[in-house]
Order: C-alpha cells, then structure tokens, then sequence
C-alpha cells in the first residue's frame, strides 16, 4: 500500500508541475519580426517615401506609385522593441516633403500611411498613418 501511495503522490506531483508551467500564447511576437510600412498613395504623384528615426536618421524605403499601393520592409538596424518613427514624401516632380505624424511601433506591426488624392502641403499634408499587429501563427 505504501509503494501505492507513493507512485501516486509522485505521478500527481509531476502532474502538477505541468500544469503550473506555461507555454507563451502561439501569436507572441519576436524582436525579428519585420515592421512594415504599406502606403496608399491616391494622389496622382508618384512619391519617395522615407523613414525617419529617433535619431534623426532619414533612410529611402522606395517608391510609392501614383494611384496604387506600396509596401515596403523597415531595415532590422531602425526597428527595437518599441520604436518611434515618422515618414516623409517626396513627390516626384514637387518641392515640397511632408512628414507624418510620429508614431510608435513594435516588430511585427504594420503600418498604413494613406496619402489623400488632393494632397494638402500644410499640417502633416493630410497624412492619415495607423497602425495594427500582425497575428501570424507559429509551427
């Protein structure tokens, strides 16, 4: 009887243990994750589109088209846990670059920037910029 009850308490010992730790939810995401940046340009001009960090530093992502939608990936070196960037536009054949509001973003977030089809070059140009998390599933 003794050895029973001595398997037992030991099987529900290692029961309890496992049931006391925890796996992280499958949709956390890594610091490796990409934050990406998709404008949707509806303005006629095609435009440069740039980042702009916290320190300054301005770095060319690529070209939105006129009339179309863009997507660009943020180089790893700009993207920490918690970042705080800003875009700005440069309309191909303009001489003017609106910047956006900042915003603070995360890996694994995607950012929309949405340039209006009359583009007002004052207050931030009517730049319209969010952004939301991406759920990917892990393997």
């Amino acid at each position: 009887m003794r050895t029973f009850i001595r398997s037992l308490s030991a099987a529900l010992g290692i029961v309890g243990v496992a049931a006391c730790s925890h796996r992280p939810p499958e949709t956390d995401v890594s610091l490796d994750m990409p934050i990406r940046l998709r404008v949707d340009n509806q303005a006629f001009n095609d435009m440069n589109v740039y980042v702009l960090s916290e320190g300054g530093q301005r770095v060319r992502l690529g070209t939105a088209n006129g009339h179309s939608e863009a997507m660009f990936t943020l180089p790893k070196y700009l993207v920490r846990a918690l970042t705080t960037l800003r875009f700005q536009l440069h309309p191909i054949g303009g001489n003017r670059t609106p910047v956006s509001e900042q915003i603070t973003v995360s890996p694994g977030e995607e950012v929309v920037l949405r340039v209006p089809p009359a583009m007002n070059h004052s207050l931030r140009a009517g730049l319209e910029l969010y952004s939301y998390r991406l759920i990917t599933e892990r393997p």
